[in-house]
């Protein structure tokens, strides 16, 4: 990882130095200390230059481009000068596509890196680290014979080299990488996934269950799997009473957890919010985005006693949220994997997502024996309006819903079976 400012000075007090670095990338002659901490089972190396990562943000940043491009080549660097050569090299999004492709450029004729075998994921395929063509000597050091490979559309495009140069492509869920191939969701990049679709493979996310789960940490009253009915009526209990809602036995808490974006599906959620006020409901949205659609939350929560709009990020309440609500709301235009449905089963919270992306590989729609929520098919605000009113009549009958509830607090979305998936890849491209 980068060695961000941004550490906090418990983790930072913990690094052992291992050793310092330097190299040459394009006119520049530059370099790094590296450092280490072993934490839960795991080495951590971080890479120190305080040029690059002594900044406010992570990323975002007008020199982007060089940051990432000298911390790629600081990885590789450091795996050379460490001398323990590994089998795989794994990399994420566009902020480290360039590790790829110098391992598959520059280090190809390395005796010992031009071993390693190669791994690139795409989280979310809209973000492509774009840039200028005529900065691909100057920063990133790659010769005009790269052109090719490093350009898509005229611009030079890192998401599409490490794509075309990676030994192995994955997504974050099987749907997502069918999706991929279409160009409503693959943003520009549809026939560069085409030709790589013989090396693709789609595998779920999980999440941590010793952080999201009732029985640890963060929300009002612990609960469990057993106890998950008297155990939310707590919570929810405690959050009326922290938001200042009118509490109803009756009436369902549904919320939403999300980035206020279009690719969230929040204006499908405002076309209709005024008629889904009107229903015996109460609803609270956690969080920030663009200014037309935190207006529109403020409006909204102005005009109507059953609604609250939490304008911010906030991971303290989103958890007392998942643990409190009845429902979640998630019907996104594009969702890669998602995580918030997945987190919100864990509190017993039951999902209403649209059939995109991972939402589809995880979540089952009701009227099936083994469902755990409730799916709609097309973007349009009417459909989520109808399935969300299936939704209150099926909470309107008690047996039933705990029923559906017990199915969502019993999905398994752990890491167990996604990491066995990755090792059976990792296999895979070593013996070849």
């Amino acid at each position: 990882l980068p060695l961000y400012s941004t550490m906090s000075e418990s983790y930072k007090n913990k690094l052992t130095h291992e050793c310092d670095i330097s190299f040459s990338l394009s006119w520049r002659r530059t370099g790094a200390s590296i450092y280490s901490l072993p934490h839960n089972g795991t080495t951590y190396y971080f890479v120190e230059n305080h040029y690059y990562f002594d900044r406010p943000k992570l990323y975002g940043e007008h020199d982007d481009a060089e940051r990432f491009a000298f911390f790629s080549m600081a990885v590789i660097e450091f795996i050379k000068a460490k001398g323990d050569i590994p089998d795989i090299l794994h990399a994420n999004d566009w902020q480290t596509a360039l590790s790829v492709v110098y391992l598959k450029t520059k280090y190809s004729n390395d005796t010992e890196l031009g071993t390693i075998k190669t791994v690139y994921t795409i989280h979310n395929i809209e973000y492509q680290g774009k840039y200028n063509p005529y900065i691909l000597g100057d920063v990133f050091g790659l010769d005009n014979e790269y052109l090719g490979v490093m350009c898509h559309n005229g611009d030079i495009n890192l998401m599409k080299a490490a794509i075309v140069l990676s030994d192995s492509v994955t997504t974050v869920s099987p749907n997502y990488a069918e999706e991929l191939q279409y160009d409503f969701f693959s943003f520009g990049l549809s026939g560069i996934i085409d030709g790589a679709k013989h090396k693709m493979t789609g595998i779920i996310n999980g999440i941590d269950y010793n952080v999201f789960s009732p029985s640890s940490d963060g929300i009002y009253t612990k609960f469990t799997k057993r106890t998950v009915r008297s155990g939310k009526e707590k919570n929810k209990l405690a959050l009326y009473d922290e938001l200042g809602l009118d509490y109803d036995k009756s009436k369902p808490l549904l919320v939403m957890i999300t980035r206020l974006a279009s690719q969230k599906g929040i204006d499908l959620f405002l076309h209709i919010a005024e008629e889904l006020l009107s229903e015996n409901l109460d609803i609270v949205v956690l969080g920030t985005g663009e200014r037309e659609y935190e207006d529109a939350l403020r409006s909204l929560e102005y005009k109507h006693k059953n609604f609250k709009a939490l304008l911010k990020f906030d991971r303290v309440i989103s958890k007392k949220l998942y643990a409190s609500a009845d429902i979640f709301l998630m019907p996104s235009k594009s969702e890669p994997c998602g995580l918030a449905q997945m987190i919100s089963c864990a509190y017993g919270t039951v999902p209403i997502v649209r059939a995109v992306g991972g939402l589809s590989d995880t979540i089952i729609p009701y009227d099936n024996e083994f469902s755990n929520g409730f799916r709609f098919d097309n973007y349009n605000a009417h459909e989520l309006l109808f399935v969300i009113k299936r939704a209150l009549e099926v909470y309107g009958n008690e047996k039933e819903w705990a029923s559906l509830r017990k199915r969502a607090i019993n999905s398994d979305f752990s890491w167990d079976r996604s990491a066995s998936n990755y090792l059976a890849l990792y296999t895979h491209l070593v013996n070849l």
